[in-house]
C-alpha cells in the first residue's frame, strides 16, 4: 500500500515540478521590475486605455472595454508591489482621467456593464486569486504564451476603476464605493496569489535587514487581505439570498396564480432584507381583491416567503397601476391594437348618441311649437320631425337629411313652403329642414 502510495507521490510531484520551466529568479525580478516603473510611454497608455474603458463602458460595448484592458499596463504595479507608490499614482491618474471623461461626456446613462463594476462579491476576490496566482506563474514561466493578457482580461482591473470616475462625475456615490472596492480587491488578492506564488516557486527573498519588521510586514498583508475579503463575503451572502428569494417567488407564481377565466399578465420580485414585496398583475375576469390576497398570503409561507408585501393588481387598475406590465412588446402592441378600436367604436356611439339627442330634442321641440305653428301656418294639422339618409345618384356618398313630414288642410304655395322650412330650421336648431308636403287624412 505504501509504495503504490509512494508511486502515486512521485508521478504527481512530476507533473507539478514547476522547476525545469521556471526562468531564473534575476530574469523574473527584471520582467516585474520593467512592468513597475511607470513613468514615459506607460502612462500615456495607461491614459489611453483609461479612455477606452471610458468609452465601452459609455457605448455598453464589451469589444471595447476588453480591448482597453489588453491595453492597459495596469498589471505591472500590481505584481511588483514592491512599488506602492507607482501603484498609488497608476490608480490616481486612471480615477482622474474617467472623471474628465465622464464629465465632459454627453451621454449620462449607466449601463449594465458599468452596473456590473459596482457590486463586487467572493466571485470577484477568487478571481483576482486565481488571476494573480497565473499571472506570477506565466511571468517566472519560460513560455509566456498569452497568459498575461488574459489575466488583464478575467480580473477587470480597468473597468472599475472607470466607474469610480464615473461615480464621481456624476456624484453617485454607491457607484463610486462599489467600483472602488471591487479595484480593491482585485489589487489585494492579486498581490496575495503573487506572494503566495513567489514562495511557491522557491524564489528567494532578499536578506531582511531587520527580521521583526518583516514578519510583521507579511502579518499586515494577510490582514489586509482578510479585512477586503470581508465584506465580500457579505455581499456574496445578499446575492444568494436575493436569487433564492427570485426563485422562490417565480415559483409561488407559477404555483399558486392559477385561475379558470384570470391570467398573470407579469410579476415583479422586489426583495430588500427588511421589506421585500412581490407584485402580481393579473388579465381576465376580475376576482375578489381581499379574499384573494388573504389566500394567497397564507401560502406565502410555503415557499419562504414570510414577511412579504404582496400586491395584486387586476382589472381595470392595470392601466394606471401597472403600466410596468405591458412593456413586452407583444402585450403592448396587443394593448395599443384594443385601445385604438376602443376608442374608435366609443367615437362612433358617441356620433350616434348625439344625432338621437338632437332628433329626440328636435321631435320635443316641435312639438312645444305646435300651437305657435298653427297661427302661423294655419293649413298645418300635425308635423313629424325625423333625420334620414339621402342616397345620391351621382356619388356614392350619402348625405344626412333633415325632413319635416306635415298634415295640411291646404296645399301651400311654393314661396309659404320655403317660409315654413326657413322658420323650422330656425326653431328647431336644424340645418337645412326639408318640408314633406302629407296629404291630409
Amino acid at each position: 500500500m505504501n509504495s503504490v502510495i509512494s508511486r502515486i507521490k512521485s508521478g504527481l510531484s512530476a507533473y507539478f515540478n514547476l522547476t525545469p520551466y521556471l526562468v531564473t529568479q534575476q530574469e523574473a525580478e527584471a520582467s516585474i521590475r520593467e512592468g513597475v516603473s511607470f513613468r514615459g510611454t506607460n502612462i500615456i497608455i495607461l491614459i489611453l486605455a483609461i479612455f477606452i474603458a471610458s468609452l465601452g463602458l459609455n457605448t455598453n460595448s464589451t469589444a471595447v472595454i476588453i480591448g482597453a484592458m489588453l491595453i492597459s499596463p495596469l498589471m505591472g504595479p500590481i505584481i511588483g508591489l514592491q512599488s506602492l507608490r507607482n501603484l498609488l499614482m497608476a490608480t490616481l491618474f486612471s480615477i482622474a482621467t474617467s472623471t474628465l471623461f465622464f464629465l465632459i461626456s454627453p451621454v449620462g446613462q449607466s449601463h449594465s456593464e458599468l452596473l456590473a463594476r459596482t457590486s463586487p462579491t467572493i466571485y470577484d476576490v477568487l478571481i483576482g486569486f486565481f488571476g494573480g496566482g497565473a499571472g506570477i506563474v506565466a511571468i517566472g514561466s519560460r513560455s509566456k504564451g498569452n497568459v498575461i493578457p488574459g489575466v488583464a482580461i478575467a480580473t477587470a482591473l480597468m473597468p472599475p476603476l472607470c466607474t469610480v470616475g464615473y461615480g464621481l462625475a456624476t456624484w453617485q456615490m454607491h457607484y463610486f464605493l462599489g467600483a472602488m472596492y471591487l479595484y480593491l480587491i482585485n489589487s489585494v488578492f492579486i498581490c496575495l496569489a503573487t506572494f503566495i506564488g513567489v514562495k511557491l516557486m522557491k524564489f528567494r527573498a532578499a536578506p531582511a535587514t531587520n527580521p521583526v519588521r518583516a514578519r510583521k510586514v507579511r502579518r499586515a498583508v494577510y490582514m489586509v487581505a482578510i479585512i477586503a475579503l470581508l465584506p465580500s463575503i457579505y455581499l456574496t451572502y445578499n446575492m444568494f439570498r436575493q436569487s433564492r428569494f427570485n426563485l422562490n417567488a417565480e415559483r409561488f407564481v407559477q404555483e399558486q396564480c392559477v385561475f379558470p377565466s384570470t391570467h398573470v399578465l407579469a410579476s415583479s420580485a422586489d426583495w430588500s432584507a427588511r421589506h421585500p414585496s412581490l407584485s402580481i398583475t393579473l388579465i381576465g375576469a376580475p376576482l375578489p381583491e381581499d379574499s384573494l390576497t388573504l389566500a394567497l398570503s397564507a401560502k406565502l409561507a410555503e415557499y419562504n416567503l414570510q414577511g412579504t408585501q404582496l400586491k395584486i393588481v387586476q382589472g381595470a387598475s392595470v392601466a394606471e397601476k401597472s403600466k410596468e406590465a405591458l412593456m413586452d412588446n407583444s402585450v403592448s402592441d396587443i394593448y395599443r391594437i384594443t385601445q385604438t378600436e376602443l376608442a374608435e367604436r366609443q367615437h362612433v356611439i358617441d356620433s350616434l348618441q348625439n344625432m338621437v339627442a338632437v332628433m329626440q330634442n328636435a321631435q320635443a321641440e316641435a312639438a312645444s311649437i305646435m300651437p305657435e305653428l298653427k297661427v302661423i301656418f294655419p293649413q298645418v294639422k300635425d308635423i313629424a320631425v325625423a333625420r334620414t339618409l339621402q342616397a345620391r345618384s351621382d356619388t356614392t356618398s350619402m348625405d344626412t337629411l333633415n325632413v319635416a313630414l306635415v298634415t295640411l288642410s291646404s296645399p301651400l304655395s311654393i314661396a309659404k313652403s320655403r317660409e315654413l322650412s326657413r322658420y323650422l330650421s330656425a326653431r328647431l336648431n336644424l340645418r337645412n329642414v326639408r318640408v314633406v308636403n302629407l296629404a291630409a287624412r
